[in-house]
């Protein structure tokens, strides 16, 4: 399983793990894959405690982190960067909407003084610049990854400045031409299978052409992969990798909410739907009473990013806070980003345990497709 992104990153195997939780991924990158850490919810000096203890639980081995820098989002033009003004961009019927939403399932508010998180986070360029930054300082730290298009030249710029490798996730073949172009290292093809923002070209259709297109540029296949022979699959259609997500969210290590793990155990590959409620931009979840809410004849629609989340992050605050509760339907609304790997997701299991299960699956589908060629297949 040795590909030349094993040489570049310092690696053992070519599994790449995006998760938001910490422990997820310095377990990954401990295990031989290369974790990376999702920043978007944390503020700068909660990034720096996080990844802080990355570097002391990650063995010595190296990981990425990844930011949210959206080429497109509302106020972007107008120059905006304030929360408040954000805040004012929301219309008074999405918020009626919301509490309509959360009162029909008897979602009680929160407690006297706990707040909600932050609703603005890194969606815009500002604050994720703050947390590239926290990441530069950080000597384990070899990727710095763009989960929404291509970063900007500055801090591809910057990153490059550091001996950091700079990835973009894309889901169109003009737009790793693109990210190409203005010097991003490592392009991850990433299908409509995938958790998350996704676009809506399929992985098996968009691995190949984003290889060809960007060649000799190294691309990670991701989108719907959790298992080794997808990854042996990644690897025959040109990839030198995979990049790899919802298949973390029921190990050990995670963090998702005891809720949402019992929701994608029963889940089936079909209980998915790509929808604009999380962020306002397409995203593939689990299908909950929230995003049936978002998508049915009454509903306002969803908002541009970044105003849909900040819309929504107090309501996601109080359905999580409330979903153990009897008396609360709160249960019924709680979700997660997810993709159609899910319905292979059936037990919890260590992350080293998934790492070495990949690993001994791809070898041995690698081994057959070698036999083939080679015509000693009985």
């Amino acid at each position: 399983m040795h590909t030349r992104i094993c040489d570049l990153l310092g690696i053992e195997f070519p599994i790449f793990a995006f998760s938001h939780c910490r422990d997820v991924v310095a377990a990954v990158s401990r295990a031989g894959g290369f974790g990376v850490f999702g920043a978007l919810a944390f503020p700068p000096d909660q990034l720096e405690v996080e990844l802080r203890w990355i570097d002391e639980h990650v063995g010595g081995k190296p990981y990425g982190v990844d930011v949210v820098m959206p080429e497109m989002y509302a106020g972007r033009d107008a120059g905006v960067l304030d929360k408040a003004t954000f805040e004012g961009m929301i219309p008074e019927a999405h918020r009626r909407f919301v509490s309509q939403v959360l009162e029909k399932y008897n979602v009680p508010k929160l407690p006297e003084g706990e707040g909600a998180h932050e609703g603005l986070l890194g969606w815009i360029h500002d604050s994720a610049r703050s947390q590239v930054d926290v990441a530069l300082r950080h000597p384990a730290v070899k990727l710095l990854a763009n989960a929404l298009g291509t970063p900007p030249a500055d801090v591809i710029e910057k990153v490059h400045a550091h001996g950091i490798q700079v990835a973009a996730l894309c889901g169109a073949v003009q737009h790793a031409r693109h990210q190409v172009e203005a010097g991003v290292d490592i392009v991850v093809a990433q299908g409509t299978e995938a958790g998350g923002h996704t676009g809506d070209v399929a992985t098996m259709v968009l691995v190949p052409e984003v290889v060809d297109a960007v060649h000799p540029t190294p691309v990670l296949a991701a989108g719907g992969i959790g298992c080794g022979r997808q990854i042996a699959a990644a690897l025959a259609l040109g990839a030198d990798g995979a990049w790899t997500g919802s298949i973390w969210l029921t190990t050990t290590e995670s963090d998702l909410h005891p809720v949402a793990v019992q929701k994608v155990l029963r889940a089936s590959s079909r209980d998915t739907v790509r929808s604009r409620a999380l962020t306002g931009k397409p995203a593939r979840q689990l299908r909950t009473a929230w995003t049936d809410a978002w998508d049915a004849a009454d509903s306002p629609g969803a908002l541009p990013m970044p105003l849909q989340f900040m819309l929504t992050v107090e309501a996601v605050s109080r359905i999580h806070r409330y979903a153990h509760v009897e008396s609360s339907g709160a249960k019924e609304l709680v979700g997660t980003p997810i993709g159609q790997i899910v319905g292979r997701m059936k037990d919890v299991r260590p992350v080293r345990e998934v790492i070495y299960d990949m690993v001994e699956e791809c070898v041995d589908a690698l081994g057959r497709m070698g036999e083939m060629v080679s015509g000693s297949t009985p």
